[in-house]
């Protein structure tokens, strides 16, 4: 099964879909959001989700039951991956420090962005989650270390003003 990127059109109707799971035409059109398109619309759509392998179909008498063949934790990892080749160079790392600079992530406690239930985690899956911990770790730490010198050679300079004067 081979992933591909979809229009936004597209992905509007997967999203429909995915919430459905397995549904018949007149049900994706009661679920569309508006404005709803013309149903031939959504019908070209279906039609190119099948051809893409998103879709499966299965004939009921005269009508189509449209059934998701591509999870939409499948097509989320994919476009992650394809995020981080396009923007970040396949580098986790920028992505954490971009995320970590811009305030996106809770540095109070950056071991609640790895929860994981510890019943479904492998002994090796544990090691690699603490390394990760320990590098975000490293890197907030970095910052802070970096403001606090900063505000140090702010009140130096204001000392030395004050003791100038």
């Amino acid at each position: 099964m081979k992933i591909s990127q979809l229009t936004p059109s597209e992905e509007l109707l997967m999203n429909v879909l995915w919430r459905l799971d397995s549904a018949y035409m007149r049900e994706i059109i009661a679920q569309y959001p508006e404005p709803k398109p013309h149903p031939n619309t959504i019908s070209t759509f279906l039609k190119i989700l099948v051809e893409k392998e998103f879709l499966s179909t299965h004939k009921d008498g005269r009508v189509f039951q449209y059934t998701v063949a591509i999870p939409f934790d499948d097509y989320r990892i994919y476009l992650l991956k394809q995020f981080l080749q396009d923007y970040f160079n396949n580098s986790s790392t920028q992505l954490i420090q971009i995320l970590a600079a811009e305030k996106l992530l809770d540095h109070q406690n950056p071991k609640q962005l790895f929860e994981i239930k510890s019943s479904t985690i492998s002994p090796q899956r544990k090691e690699e989650d603490t390394d990760l911990t320990e590098f975000i770790n490293e890197i907030i730490s970095f910052k802070r270390k970096k403001k606090k010198k900063k505000k140090k050679k702010g009140e130096k300079k204001k000392n030395k003003k004050k003791k100038n004067l």
